[in-house]
């Protein structure tokens, strides 16, 4: 007589009895598998995957050949130089403007049930607010990718050296980061999509009334100082002058933060992470269930 078979229960997970290791190994699991998912999502939404690469095209072709034209930065006339100054300004508004994708993906995931699905998994609480994060930055590092190609098919060349140069899209990458906190923040609280689509009114003073399109010192005075301790001017100083930008020395303003344009652009990201960061992780444990 055979005894019968038994079957073994998968032994279930509590994080009440995990050690501090084994949190960190769960909680980079979780995350790998948020990354996981929303590249999926991506992949059966190739519409949108297309839209959100071929915006940065958009904006390059739109602001720096059709208002480009006009623009006399350097002094030496309207349009010259433009591009180079232009290019880095580009860079930047595109990394930053990325938190209104952020946003929109991380609402539409609460909408679709998603959010709630991950709230009755025995999963890491910070995961949802990592993996978003890190999802986003291999998407940034795309986006870039796009547009500095664009960049250098239109001539702009960067004059730094390789070492400079990668710095910069570093910092490029840095601001991102942070930002991608504001919107899993941002998304995490808007109700439903249509809401996180009028997101583009915050987008656009953060992107427009910034050193990206034109220095500071050419604006009405109340403004140039709100463009010029914009976190997205820092950054695009900054990368002007690793990129050795010509005629960097014309574009230098009389803002005291402008003096500082790399300690801008390493600070400011660390500060908008520090706040958002307990922000976006908070929000997501109260969600309503």
């Amino acid at each position: 007589m055979t005894a019968p078979n038994t079957v073994r229960a998968a032994p279930t997970r509590d994080p009440a009895d995990e050690t501090t290791p084994e949190r960190l190994v769960w909680a980079l699991r979780d995350c790998w598998t948020i990354v996981v998912q929303e590249f999926t999502h991506l992949i059966r939404q190739p519409s949108t995957f297309a839209w959100q690469l071929g915006m940065p095209v958009i904006m390059v072709l739109m602001f720096v050949y059709v208002f480009g034209s006009a623009m006399d930065v350097t002094g030496g006339g309207a349009g010259v130089g433009y591009v180079d100054f232009a290019m880095p300004g580009m860079f930047a508004m595109t990394m930053a403007f990325g938190f209104m994708n952020t946003a929109f993906e991380v609402t539409q995931n609460k909408e679709k049930g998603f959010m709630d699905r991950f709230r009755s998994m025995p999963m890491s609480s910070s995961a949802v607010v990592t993996g978003r994060g890190v999802a986003d930055i291999i998407h940034a590092t795309m986006d870039l990718v796009v547009i500095v190609a664009l960049a250098l098919l239109i001539g702009w060349r960067p004059q730094g050296g390789v070492a400079e140069t990668l710095l910069a899209f570093g910092l490029l990458l840095w601001l991102r980061l942070a930002l991608i906190f504001v919107g899993v923040y941002l998304g995490l609280r808007i109700k439903n999509t249509e809401a996180a689509g009028n997101l583009f009114a915050v987008a656009f003073p953060l992107g427009f009334i910034s050193s990206v399109f034109a220095p500071p010192d050419m604006m009405p005075g109340w403004l140039g100082a709100v463009a010029a301790w914009n976190p997205v001017s820092s950054t695009a100083n900054a990368i002007r002058e690793l990129f050795h930008t010509p005629g960097v020395e014309f574009f230098q303003t009389s803002y005291w933060i402008d003096g500082f344009p790399i300690a801008g652009a390493l600070v400011w990201p660390a500060v908008i992470m520090v706040i958002f960061i307990p922000l976006a992780v908070r929000q997501y444990r109260n969600l309503s269930k």
